[in-house]
């Protein structure tokens, strides 16, 4: 296979860090490129640059637009990962906010179109685009909560009207539908995938994001961990592998995947509330987690689970990696992580 160029923004977070592993494993030249504001992250990029390759790091921000379209020019593969990830952070400065999320994927795509345009470009973007759920009949079981119309009884599709809630849910949502609209107004290769809870792997969540390693690194720690809510909101939960082999099908089927917006999470099998996630845990690792609850969050969803079918049936895609599964493989590289994070 000819050698790609790839182009990773946010490229020593989470996913990104993940996405440039099996890039380099397939022997292609990756250029990640961050400005290494998140927690976690020159962790990742030592750990990327003692990998066999051809890597190079460039510290830059998304918002530069000058040194960004140097920096993604001539790519074959683009990755916009990078972003401001948390809805209590928009809620506390939605200006920034926006800059990132918002204008930070214009100058992406305009980058893409004037230098790159015939890359495939995947945008990493959230089920919060579709709002709070508020108008979903719920049923409320004894650990969780879960749908009852028969409409959502796979999960959320792509058919859910769009409803921006939160200035992060706004920004993103603004990001998602101006990739969607660069490939039908401009005939570009875009591919928008609206991800539930992803986890795995180089993870360094926070009570704010990346609540299923915040919950693993706490419990690790013997410490309280801090529910929001009634710890009965249903997500699913998706191991980064399996996500990493969705982005792959599409970017290797453009025919398929150009110009489309795909649900993609765990589905109903790997679906989990709060306290049922706290209680695997307790199974796992052998002891109680001590635990306390707080008030609900802005736009916080009762039930979130993604109905993956679209891409199932467009690209032959499902989740491989089970709940239960991921979090021992979760467990496992969180007791590597260094105690201060």
């Amino acid at each position: 296979m000819q050698k790609r160029k790839v182009f990773i923004s946010g490229g020593v977070g989470f996913i990104g860090s993940n996405l440039a592993k099996y890039h380099l494993d397939c022997g292609d030249n990756v250029v990640v490129y961050d400005n290494l504001s998140r927690k976690g992250t020159e962790i990742n990029l030592s750990w990327l640059k003692s990998l066999r390759g051809n890597f190079k790091f460039i510290k830059g921000d998304i918002r530069d637009f000058s040194k960004l379209k140097s920096a993604i020019k001539d790519s074959n593969i683009i990755y916009h990962e990078a972003a401001q990830v948390a809805v209590t952070s928009s809620l506390k400065n939605p200006l920034e906010d926006f800059e990132i999320n918002a204008l930070g994927t214009i100058n992406m795509l305009e980058a893409f179109k004037k230098y790159a345009p015939k890359a495939t470009f995947v945008y990493s973007s959230t089920n919060k685009v579709y709002g709070g759920l508020e108008d979903v009949n719920y049923k409320i079981k004894e650990s969780r909560y879960t749908v009852s119309s028969k409409e959502y009884k796979k999960g959320i599709n792509e058919k859910r009207p769009l409803d921006f809630h939160s200035p992060y849910g706004c920004s993103k949502g603004a990001g998602d539908q101006y990739v969607r609209d660069y490939s039908r107004v401009f005939g570009l290769n875009t591919v928008v995938f609206r991800q539930s809870c992803i986890y795995g792997q180089r993870q360094f969540g926070s009570e704010d994001q990346g609540w299923v390693f915040h919950f693993v690194k706490t419990a690790l720690k013997k410490k309280k961990i801090t529910i929001f809510g009634n710890g009965k909101q249903t997500r699913d939960i998706l191991y980064v592998n399996d996500l990493i082999e969705a982005y792959t099908k599409a970017v290797e089927n453009p025919k398929v995947s150009s110009g489309k917006i795909y649900n993609v999470g765990g589905g109903i099998i790997n679906s989990v509330s709060l306290i049922e996630l706290i209680k695997m845990l307790e199974n796992i690792l052998g002891y109680k987690i001590d635990k306390e609850f707080s008030g609900w969050r802005e736009g916080d969803q009762k039930f979130y689970v993604s109905d993956n079918s679209l891409i199932k049936k467009e690209l032959g895609w499902s989740p491989k990696v089970g709940k239960e599964k991921g979090l021992q493989l979760l467990i496992s590289w969180a007791k590597e992580v260094p105690s201060k994070i």
